[in-house]
């Protein structure tokens, strides 16, 4: 059996590292937020790995128009896997943004349409799995896959700009907020450079 590639392996051991000094930012680096105090500090992961889920679910529709353009099987496991991981990071994002919810809104959760639509995002993806594992033929499964996961992204943008064009109360720290967002902040120079680092 062939062992890891060590391309792999190297990459491995830098995203391990780069997690490892992010952290180590956030908690010695970057300051305490003045209203939110340390519960701010959620912020860092939080939009990093709800970047990293969005960016997945574009990697499964571009490979989706891959697919369906030449029907080789690698862009339907490469479509399955960018899925696979995006599911992952986009739950850890909600369940961040739910930690940070707590002290900040004093609820764990609120249909606001930023969380409504994340939610919704959440559960257009893992219904992409239920409907792999609901069609027996390889052939079928990858074209039905690469047609939901076109279709499933339009609903990550959606989710991206919805706290710029609804009334929500998800704060809107880069770009302009409206008034009614709630929990926003201005990053100053550390916070900036332990933000930028984090989504690296």
């Amino acid at each position: 059996m062939k062992g890891k590639p060590r391309l792999l392996t190297l990459l491995d051991v830098l995203a391990g590292l780069m997690v490892l000094t992010a952290a180590g930012l956030v908690f010695f680096y970057a300051p305490v937020e003045l209203m939110m105090g340390a519960v701010q500090k959620v912020f860092y992961f939080h939009v990093a790995t709800a970047w990293v889920g969005m960016l997945g679910f574009l990697v499964a529709a571009v490979v989706g128009v891959q697919y369906l353009r030449k029907g080789e099987d690698k862009w339907d496991i490469a479509g399955v896997a960018a899925v696979e991981i995006s599911l992952v990071f986009f739950l850890v994002a909600i369940i961040m943004g739910s930690i940070w919810a707590r002290p900040i809104w004093n609820t764990w959760w609120t249909w606001d349409p930023r969380l409504t639509t994340a939610a919704i995002v959440e559960l257009i993806y893992a219904a992409y799995l239920l409907l792999r594992s609901g069609v027996d033929d390889p052939e079928r499964r990858a074209r039905f896959s690469a047609i939901y996961a076109i279709f499933g992204f339009l609903s990550v943008p959606l989710t991206f700009i919805s706290i710029r064009l609804l009334r929500t109360i998800h704060p809107v720290v880069i770009g302009s907020a409206e008034a009614a967002s709630q929990g926003g902040f201005n990053m100053d120079s550390p916070m900036k450079v332990v933000f930028f680092f984090s989504l690296a």
